[in-house]
């Protein structure tokens, strides 16, 4: 019997193994979010780099919002989460999700802006009892909390609307709320059509976007997750010495003229690897996540890191 089950174990084994071999030679599946301003991922997916790397299909999932891009990944639909937002990886990980930093997407504090049609709002002081419209659990929620916090106020001071970008650009438009918080394309269109700038998130957040898979994924598939990195490298220093052409493909990409994304992309650091800088930013974010209640307990972010 003993030695039945060691062979029935060793088959079931060699099965998983199989297994695993057999998906990632079909290919993978990444997310391809090209807002704010997500060069890196516009140059992989135009020139087919992590494709011609890898030598296997890759697929790309439009998925913009974080806790989506976490839930597929946790489903096994998404192998890696190429740009999500550190808030949403770390409510993930907080929540007990198989979720692991890969390396730095990017850090773009000035690329998150508070916008108001009243230019008399000037200071946190200003915004106490005003409606403000932004996406919550997200870096620009980040960056109106350490605004207030500068001035000793909370979010108990302002009346916060929870919405996407695009909704709250357009709630901003119709007047229906005091200031909006806004990113790329609308922080650019916004700022074009006179709209008064409070503040953006220099000196106030990192705003770093990350790259993750799970634990799982990376042990069964050591060597894809390795390719991935390398390429990711290729790519940001491709962009270094090809600045016309990236400008180009991004216009392309997200319906800009050149000079609106050349204007952007200065405020950009896509430097891949991550810094002791990168962390304490992250534990800063975890820190802030714990206080506004989004998490129940302190979160470590050593913690998000992948065991090697």
């Amino acid at each position: 019997m003993k030695h039945l089950w060691k062979v029935l174990s060793l088959a079931l084994a060699v099965c998983l193994c199989l297994t695993a071999v057999a998906f990632a030679e079909d290919g993978i599946t990444v997310t391809y979010v090209t807002s704010p301003l997500n060069a890196p991922s516009i140059v992989e997916k135009n020139g087919s780099w992590l494709e011609n790397a890898l030598g296997m299909p890759v697929n790309y999932a439009e998925i913009t919002s974080g806790a989506d891009q976490t839930a597929a990944l946790a489903s096994g639909d998404i192998q890696i989460l190429n740009a999500v937002g550190g808030t949403s990886v770390i409510l993930a990980a907080a929540n007990g999700a198989d979720i692991k930093v890969l390396s730095m997407y990017s850090r773009s504090p000035a690329a998150f802006m508070l916008f108001s049609a009243d230019e008399t709002i000037s200071s946190p002081e200003d915004l106490k009892g005003k409606t403000i419209a932004g996406p919550k659990g997200t870096n620009l929620h980040e960056l109106l909390a350490a605004y207030l916090a500068t001035a000793g106020m909370t979010m108990d001071d302002v009346d916060f609307v929870s919405m996407d970008i695009p909704s709250a650009l357009s709630a901003l438009e119709g007047g229906s709320v005091d200031c909006a918080l806004l990113a790329g394309a609308a922080a650019y269109n916004c700022m074009a059509s006179g709209k008064h700038l409070v503040t953006n998130g220099e000196g106030l957040i990192a705003a770093t976007i990350l790259t993750a898979t799970s634990q799982e994924y990376y042990d069964a598939h050591t060597d894809v997750i390795d390719t991935f990195l390398k390429t990711q490298e290729e790519i940001v220093t491709w962009m270094g010495e090809n600045h016309d052409e990236v400008i180009a493909m991004a216009a392309e990409e997200l319906g800009l003229d050149a000079e609106a994304v050349e204007s952007m992309y200065g405020m950009y650091d896509f430097n891949p690897a991550v810094s002791d800088e990168d962390v304490a930013s992250l534990q800063k974010t975890a820190d802030f996540m714990y206080d506004a209640g989004m998490i129940e307990e302190p979160y470590d972010v050593s913690a998000l890191f992948l065991n090697k």
